[in-house]
């Protein structure tokens, strides 16, 4: 919300307050302020110029050569290329010297072999954005007020002098969302009386019944609907005063009605809308649900097919707008317009919101709709636009307004006591100290024996219960000012749980490893929140998400981490290695009723080289290997590597289904490593990735090994190679547990040392060969003792997997 300080002091005494102070008091008490913007604010040397006389450029099929009045004793000649420049109108000029917009200097110099002293300026040049620009001038110069003095600074013709003050209102305070609502904030926090002028509305002798009718199909989508009746208006560009007041709010001019009701919406926080009375087809309005698939032309010219969610403004047959959304098309207020059927209402906010979000139309007004307006001055909104548009427009108010339904608010009583204030907050007040916050409010308060009965004003919507009163209390009294207190009694120093150590640990051996830690959102699409999924699982879904991209909670970790390096690779950064903690959501019940269950799980992802290029060694490309190792030292880290298994899996369809196995912690499947199917790599547009995830929570359940230290063995190690020919079938899993459990107690280690499968053995087969090392930490091992283990795992290997020793 753009608030003026200007505006804001035509209801508020601000004379003392400036407005950097009035920003840090604002902030201070509950309304974040974003910033303040003076637009005047590096821009200097532009005035007003009187262009006196315009003609054609000799050398040129666009430029004019004008001659300006900018209130020196001689005119100054400048070179203008603006297609609406022409003598007899004020407009702004950046003298020689000057700053514009983007901190541009301007120069003087010649365009086109004529001198140019300076630059005729469009309201984009000095800082005015494309959005707020009347149409008329888009393309071209700005036209002052005729009555602006020539030489004299431009930026109070354009109350460019002024301060925007941003805030940044939550939907809680949607009270803010209007200036009338902003003025009560700081007249309670400066203590101040607020004024707002009287509405002064004359009305003509012919009833508005007596040209419209209004109806109100079901009063729970529309608490409130009135119609008001302006007839004989002229429609034209509104005053410059009312033109600046919404360019310095965000707003783009467009006629004097339409800017009006934008007017009344930033006064007010009141939605309204103007339709032409003529083009509305009948004498009677109907607001109702629409029909499925009805045919519906909204103001941005856009053809809908609407659905009975939404809920329509119509002429009793046919949609002429969408309720607190967008108006439409064929009933737009135009150059034609005459007569002019106002509409104050209030339409419930969650059709609002829906109707906005499925036709991407956000706006102002639904906004408003969707957090909240003061139901208290609705029709008085109604009744100011109707006297402006006569003031500005011409024309006559028909008596009277017409109302399908109505709301009459009540002040809400909330009820509290000194006692509860005081320990609630911690503070030592008095009652004199809560009447007088309460009496800046200009909430009505009444003492009954020790309980404050407040009366709480429609405009205050969001205060219903105690603690809104406590919230109160403190924002005025000023939260800087509340007592700050130490804990008190016995301290006790904190600890991690072992599932904290264990994550730590985790990460430390990550990092350590060479990986870089990332933090993916939880919220994806459907099919990525599928696709490298452990279990089957039903979706999560927001129920009105913000964009497709994040409408569902994830059920692997893997897509986020791709998008990651899609990322990186994408800006160069071709060599990633990433892990992720997170947690993943499944649902195996009702997803509208049921929480999901939250399991955390670990990932990696590598994409790129895992070595660089040097002068000593060319680059390694990471590989199944690569991520299959970073698993194998991540569980020896964590003392689980002897119950760690793989066995290769074609289960999962979004990995290659010659490079994927799944991850067995004893007999327990917790997870899967590989690469990625390069038809998924394609759509993330990486090149060859692999990747691992496992459930974290698995992994911490189960008992890890304890850390043993030995003393280093001062008998010698043994090694003995023995090489086998086995079906290509059975992987190095196996034999390696073959040979661990028929060796037994002096086998150290075993490593494999080559593969082979060629010409030279039949096919079907594969050759392995192993390095197994003894040690006998007691004693020097004999001849005997080695022998009798390798016959040992000889004979388990030629019966349990048919090996043939070679």
């Amino acid at each position: 919300m753009l608030v003026s300080y200007q505006w804001l002091s035509e209801y508020v005494d601000l004379t003392d307050v400036t407005p950097k102070a009035l920003a840090d008091r604002l902030s201070l008490t509950g309304i974040e302020v974003e910033g303040t913007h003076v637009p005047a604010e590096g821009l200097k040397k532009i005035v007003v110029g009187d262009v006196k006389e315009c003609v054609p450029h000799p050398d040129s099929d666009h430029l004019s050569i004008c001659q300006v009045d900018i209130g020196e004793a001689e005119l100054t000649q400048i070179v203008c290329g603006a297609p609406n420049i022409k003598a007899g109108v004020k407009v702004i000029v950046a003298l020689p010297g000057s700053r514009i917009a983007g901190n541009v200097k301007i120069k003087k110099g010649k365009m086109r072999g004529q001198v140019s002293n300076g630059m005729i300026c469009s309201l984009q040049e000095i800082g005015f954005s494309d959005s707020v620009v009347p149409k008329e001038f888009a393309d071209g110069i700005y036209y002052l007020p005729a009555d602006a003095v020539a030489g004299e600074a431009v930026f109070p013709y354009l109350d460019m002098d002024d301060t925007i003050i941003d805030l940044s209102v939550t939907p809680n305070r949607a009270d803010a969302l209007s200036i009338r609502g902003v003025a009560h904030e700081v007249g309670a926090i400066y203590g101040k009386k607020v004024n707002f002028p009287a509405v002064e509305l004359t009305e003509g002798n012919t009833s508005v019944a007596d040209k419209i009718k209004v109806t109100v199909t079901d009063a729970k989508d529309a608490p409130h609907y009135e119609i008001r009746v302006i007839e004989g208006v002229k429609i034209a560009p509104s005053p410059k005063w009312l033109q600046n007041r919404l360019m310095n709010e965000g707003i783009r001019p467009i006629s004097n009605v339409v800017d009006i009701t934008n007017y009344i919406l930033l006064l007010f926080g009141q939605p309204l809308h103007a339709f032409d009375y003529d083009k509305l087809g009948s004498q009677e309005i109907v607001v109702r649900r629409a029909k499925d698939a009805e045919d519906f032309t909204t103001l941005d010219g856009e053809a809908r097919k609407l659905n009975p969610a939404d809920i329509v403004v119509t002429n009793g047959e046919i949609p002429v707008a969408l309720a607190g959304v967008m108006g439409g098309l064929d009933s737009e207020i135009t150059d034609s317009t005459t007569t002019v059927a106002l509409e104050m209402a209030l339409f419930d906010h969650t059709h609002v919101r829906k109707t906005s979000q499925q036709y991407n139309l956000r706006s102002e007004s639904s906004m408003r709709f969707e957090k909240g307006i003061n139901q208290a001055t609705i029709s008085l909104a109604g009744e100011l636009a109707s006297a402006l548009i006569v003031e500005l427009a011409g024309g006559t108010v028909l008596k009277g307004s017409v109302k399908g339904t109505e709301v009459t608010p009540q002040a809400v009583e909330v009820t509290t006591t000194l006692a509860h204030v005081n320990r609630f907050l911690g503070t030592q007040l008095t009652d004199e100290d809560i009447e007088q916050i309460f009496h800046a409010l200009d909430f009505p308060l009444e003492k009954i024996g020790e309980t404050f009965v407040v009366s709480v004003p429609p405009r205050r919507w969001d205060i219903s219960i105690e603690a809104d009163l406590m919230e109160e209390i403190a924002r005025i009294y000023g939260y800087d000012r509340l007592p700050s207190t130490l804990p008190s009694g016995q301290t006790v120093a904190g600890y991690l749980t072992p599932e904290q150590k264990t994550t730590r640990k985790l990460r430390s051996l990550a990092e350590g490893a060479g990986l870089t830690e990332a933090i993916s959102y939880a919220l994806t699409t459907a099919e990525k929140a599928q696709q490298f999924s452990l279990q089957t699982s039903k979706l999560t879904q927001v129920a009105w998400p913000m964009s497709e991209e994040r409408s569902t909670l994830r059920q692997n970790l893997i897509t986020g981490l791709l998008e990651d390096l899609a990322y990186n690779v994408a800006r160069k950064n071709k060599d990633v290695a990433f892990y992720e903690i997170g947690r993943v959501f499944y649902q195996a019940h009702d997803p509208k009723k049921d929480l999901p269950l939250e399991e955390n799980h670990f990932a990696i992802a590598l994409t790129g080289n895992w070595q660089p290029k040097t002068w000593a060694q060319q680059a390694e490309a990471v590989d199944y290997f690569t991520v299959k190792g970073l698993v194998e030292e991540i569980f020896a880290g964590l003392g689980l590597a002897d119950q760690l298994s793989f066995k290769a899996t074609t289960e999962l369809q979004a990995m290659h289904p010659g490079q994927t196995a799944a991850i067995y912690l004893a007999d327990e499947v917790i997870g899967f490593v590989g690469q990625i199917h390069p038809t998924i790599a394609q759509q993330y547009e990486v090149k060859a990735t692999f990747v691992a995830e496992f459930n974290l929570a698995a992994v911490l359940a189960f008992e890890q090994a304890p850390l043993v230290f030995e003393p280093v063995s001062k008998y010698p190690a043994v090694n003995r190679d023995i090489a086998l020919l086995v079906d290509e079938t059975i992987s190095n899993a196996d034999i390696i547990a073959t040979i661990k459990k028929s060796a037994k107690r002096f086998l150290q280690h075993v490593t494999i040392f080559d593969v082979y499968q060629g010409e030279k053995i039949e096919a079907g087969k594969k050759s392995l060969a192993y390095t197994l090392t003894f040690v006998n930490p007691e004693a020097t091992l004999t001849d005997e003792e080695i022998n009798s283990a390798m016959k040992k795992c000889t004979k388990a290997l030629e019966s349990e997997l048919g090996a043939v020793i070679r």
